[in-house]
């Protein structure tokens, strides 16, 4: 069982990250920028899913944490569903800034980053709000 500490210091870090993809942003390392916007959500998400059951989940594919978020909140499920089909597109980009990181020759430009970005924002938000 995590202790409150460590849950604090997780959704720290993920918070921390969104911030430097909007460093990353501003000084044009779109590629780094929309790999850290993927990461705070990863982490954001892995933080939300410790914070209600004590266990951090050892994936790292954002629609699968958010599969698990599903389960955790039973009769609520349907507003995840909904939240996940409605930004599939943006949730499937986000995804493919980590594989691109390290394993394809892609190059991000600076909307499509500023996209991810504010899209990761919106997603943190969203997962903040889900309560059990």
């Amino acid at each position: 069982m995590a202790r409150k500490e460590d849950i604090e210091l997780i959704k720290s870090r993920a918070l921390h990250m969104l911030e430097a993809a909007k460093f990353h942003l501003k000084r044009r390392h779109y590629d780094l920028a929309a790999f850290m916007a993927e990461q705070a959500v990863q982490l954001f998400t892995k933080y939300k899913i410790l914070e209600l059951t004590g266990e951090m989940p050892r994936t790292h594919t954002i629609r699968h944490l958010f599969g698990i978020l599903r389960e955790l909140v039973g009769s609520k499920a349907s507003i995840i569903d909904d939240y996940v089909e409605k930004k599939r597109s943006l949730f499937i980009r986000l995804e493919e800034a980590y594989i691109a990181s390290r394993y394809l020759f892609r190059r991000y430009e600076k909307e499509e980053t500023r996209e991810l970005i504010e899209f990761s924002e919106e997603v943190i938000h969203f997962v903040s709000n889900i309560q059990v």
